[in-house]
């Protein structure tokens, strides 16, 4: 069996989660996260729309972790996101968590807006 380096060029994996909190590149972040290429930062979660936005052109698909359960997307935001031109999944914020680290490992451009579990 080959064994392959996993190499993270621009952005921070998601290292590890648990009640309330993220770590991400090293750091504990405390609540509802964001990050990307562009780095790491609280977010104030699903109300706040602007940093997801921004994102517009420098991603393909940002995966929206909705806790610790699988909900919805509020139907403005998900129209917000696509007219942007920001394809979104969403999923229970483990199962985002992976599927991030697993496409930033190939190179793909993503992002990863997390609410705690």
């Amino acid at each position: 069996m080959r064994l392959n380096e996993v190499v993270y060029n621009d952005a921070a994996p998601v290292e590890g989660y648990g009640p309330g909190f993220f770590r991400i590149g090293g750091q504990v972040y405390q609540g509802p996260v964001l990050t990307g290429a562009g780095g790491t930062r609280l977010w104030t979660g699903l109300e706040d729309p602007a940093p997801l936005l921004a994102l517009a052109g420098s991603i393909d698909v940002l995966f929206l972790g909705t806790g610790a359960e699988t909900a919805h997307i509020p139907a403005p935001l998900r129209g917000a996101l696509e007219e942007a031109g920001i394809g979104v999944e969403a999923m229970a914020s483990p199962a985002a968590c992976r599927t991030y680290n697993v496409l930033l490992s190939e190179g793909r451009r993503v992002a990863l807006a997390l609410l705690p579990v």
